[in-house]
């Protein structure tokens, strides 16, 4: 009851502010015969509050919040609102072209934040992982219900058409509308279902991907093929030549301009929001750059969507910011638009309403059909192929889209864009509940389910989730070294890597970056190092060299507002006397509050700082940071050659304490298994050890002395002190430790103090 009275009066209100706004939108119309501002901002805010509410509606009974934006449009526009209040639909979204292109202009640049959002959400990495059964897939599903549509194309009547000299560009057209998916309700679903990371998840969004890309490419063609208005065959070679030219540039050159731009933005520019603004740039620019060459704007928008997201300096905030304002303003306004410019009255006509309804069976059929068929050629089962045709044949955002572009090109007539707009709503609404029934308990592999576990931990482990690490370094050896490490782990996943200068020759530092010996080349040969022998991401990483310029404490915490989520300090000093570490690094830590990792080199890699393996001893507790330091030694086994030893600490502060012989060992000899499955995920070998009846410190020395290990890597806690401190054990290491030791350390300073190994 409760509900349906707060339903009553949310209709009640609308209905009110209909009222007003009729009579003061028919006041400021008698009042100005030009362009009123007070009218735009009135269909902006009933788009966006319509929009957003029936989007609302629409995500609480499982439908995509676009359906909603959508059916705004469509009952304030000549369907509902001007059928049963012409003269008040009249008032507020008036006919005349100077009004009309106000509102236009908002929805045209939409439509560009709508690709660039579509391109950022566009994973290649899943498209390469996946790799040529999805391009099969998507091939099939692309040539059915492209040949579904191009026929339909070349037996509508005439009248249906805005130019029936063109049929062959409109035929074209609705072969591209009916072949393509939208990317983004698909993913959504998907998401929903908790099927990202399913084979078949992955293979329905990579396969939307692709036909989301191809139909772009298309349609870019097809606008070329429109503005000469017959078929010149050398304009559709130029649109070719130039897409294809565009393209190869972008994912070559282009991705590293990309990449290189919105860095230099995050790390330079002072302003707010400051990257949203050069990734808006980047978008009109290469916008403008796919209209120079003859092609909609649309592809160089989708194409600089994809770049932007591949960006690893994208932070989540910017991001969220980014698409937290595409999402609450342009798209209300945009498809809002779109529903206004469709007539469902039309439909009234049966001939029409028949032939709807056939464009939607065909449509339905076609990318059904194409996308089982593919499916099935591309070795999926029955119940894969059933769900990715179920995926596939959603229209959503991505046709609606299209029909506005074909509409403003005049490929489309009003009455067209109207059947288009609507087996777009009909096929969206279908989708999500065909998926889910489709993708309910579907069976899972064992490689899959294996899969599956190594990406929950990934999820919420350390190594796996670093994206932009700092190395501060000076001239020393150990600055060599702490290179070396550093270089290693980044290879792995191809991390972009800035290498600051502290030393006392650090702008000589800076000038001779590109040296064989600098610090930059020993990060870049470690991590070239780590793909040539094909467990890395290919390409080494993005080394970039920056000099200390002012006070120590003061370089570090401008450094650490850029956003780096580590880092790695190697300079000659580490340890001082009394339990202290060396003022630099109380300095640098003072002023950095993520996680730290503090190197010191020793042993043979005092002369041999860039060896071609690692013995590595890492001890573990059980705890939260001791984990962390055993992500950190599986990553560098992984990367370089050598052999990796797990030794189980216990972690009394007592450190004279003997283990009760009543407890059992069944919990350290679960820990030890924990690091030995995490070894196993990334085909690492370890042996373990345990000791029990030992200080903590005086087990770890006991193992340097008795093995062959030259690195142990602890997981350390910050204790809350008047100055940098992770406890009596790792101090104890760190100062009688005859190998290198690397200190990877929280945070946050821990309120109490506790010993963590």
């Amino acid at each position: 009851m409760c509900m349906q009275w707060s339903l009553l009066r949310s209709i009640g209100l609308v209905a009110a502010a209909l009222v007003l706004t009729t009579f003061a939108a028919s006041a400021e119309g008698g009042s100005s015969a030009g362009p009123s501002e007070f009218l735009l901002v009135t269909q902006i805010v009933l788009l966006i509050a319509m929009g957003r509410g029936l989007g609302e509606i629409m995500q609480r009974i499982g439908q995509p919040s676009v359906i909603g934006e959508l059916l705004a449009g469509i009952l304030l526009g000549p369907s509902l609102f001007g059928w049963l209040w012409p003269e008040a639909q009249a008032a507020i979204f008036p006919k005349t072209p100077e009004q009309k292109a106000m509102l236009d202009g908002i929805a045209q640049f939409g439509i560009l934040l709508l690709l660039l959002l579509t391109g950022m959400e566009t994973d290649l990495k899943l498209v390469r992982k996946i790799g040529k059964a999805a391009i099969a897939i998507s091939i099939a599903g692309i040539l059915l219900p492209f040949a579904c549509g191009f026929t339909l194309g070349e037996f509508l009547p005439e009248a249906l058409l805005p130019k029936p000299e063109q049929r062959l560009v409109a035929s074209l057209f609705m072969g591209t509308a009916l072949s393509i998916s939208s990317v983004k309700i698909v993913a959504v679903v998907v998401r929903e279902m908790n099927f990202m990371r399913r084979n078949v998840g992955q293979i329905i969004v990579a396969t939307a991907v692709i036909d989301d890309t191809i139909g772009w490419i298309i349609i870019a063609v097809i606008f070329s093929l429109a503005s000469q208005g017959t078929l010149d065959i050398a304009s559709v070679a130029k649109a070719v030549l130039g897409t294809l030219v565009f393209l190869a540039v972008s994912f070559t050159i282009g991705r590293r301009l990309v990449f290189q731009l919105i860095r230099w933005a995050n790390d330079n520019l002072v302003s707010t929001a400051a990257v949203i603004t050069v990734i808006l740039l980047l978008m009109g620019v290469m916008a403008l750059i796919t209209h120079a060459i003859g092609v909609h704007t649309v592809l160089g928008a989708f194409v600089a969507g994809i770049l932007v997201g591949e960006s690893p300096i994208l932070t989540r905030q910017i991001d969220e910011r980014l698409r937290g304002l595409i999402s609450s303003f342009f798209m209300p306004v945009f498809f809002g638009l779109a529903g206004l410019s469709a007539d469902l009255s039309v439909l009234r006509d049966p001939n029409l309403l028949m032939l709807t309804g056939l464009l939607v069976v065909i449509a339905s059929v076609g990318k059904f059909g194409g996308a089982f068929v593919g499916g099935t050629v591309g070795g999926l089962s029955t119940r894969e192929s059933l769900a990715l045709a179920s995926g596939m044949n959603a229209r959503g955002s991505t046709e609606v889209i299209i029909a506005t572009i074909g509409l403003s090109i005049g490929v489309l007539s009003q009455v067209m864009f109207t059947m288009i707009v609507t087996m777009a709503i009909v096929t969206t609404m279908a989708m999500p509940p065909m998926l889910r029934a489709a993708l309910a308990g579907l069976p899972m592999n064992k490689d899959e389910k294996e899969r599956l576990e190594r990406e929950e931990f990934e999820k919420r482990g350390f190594v796996a989730n670093l994206e932009r690490p700092l190395l501060a370094v000076d001239e020393s050896v150990n600055a060599t070294f702490a290179s070396h490490v550093i270089g290693l782990i980044a290879g792995m996943r191809g991390l972009p890597i800035t290498v600051l200068h502290i030393g006392k020759r650090a702008m000589e530092q800076e000038r001779g970056r590109d040296e064989k010996e600098s610090h930059e080349a020993v990060v870049k040969k470690a991590a070239e190092t780590v793909s040539a022998n094909g467990d890395g991401e290919a390409g080494g990483v993005d080394v970039v060299t920056r000099a200390r310029r002012a006070e120590l404490g003061e370089t570090i915490a401008d450094e650490a507002r850029k956003g780096f989520d580590l880092l790695v300090v190697g300079i000659d000093k580490v340890a001082a006397a009394k339990d202290r570490f060396d003022p630099k690094i109380e300095d640098i830590a003072a002023r950095f509050e993520g996680p730290l990792a503090i190197v010191a080199a020793k042993g043979k890699h005092l002369k041999q700082p860039m060896p071609d393996a690692l013995n590595i001893l890492v001890p573990v507790s059980g705890s939260g940071i001791s984990k962390r330091g055993a992500e950190v030694a599986v990553a560098l086994a992984q990367a370089g050659s050598g052999s990796l030893r797990v030794i189980y600490v216990a972690t009394t502060r007592d450190k004279g304490a003997q283990r009760g012989a009543s407890r059992g060992l069944s919990q350290e000899a679960g820990i030890l298994k924990d690091a030995s499955d995490l070894a196993a995920r990334y085909d690492v070998d370890i042996t373990t050890t345990l000791r029990v009846n030992r200080a903590p410190e005086s087990a770890i020395l006991r193992e340097i002395d008795t093995t062959d290990v030259d690195l142990v890597v602890m997981g350390v806690d910050r204790i809350q002190a008047d100055h940098l401190s992770f406890g009596g054990v790792a101090d104890a290491v760190l100062r009688q430790s005859k190998v290198s030791v690397l200190l990877v350390s929280s945070g946050e300073a821990g309120r109490t103090p506790a010993e963590k190994a």
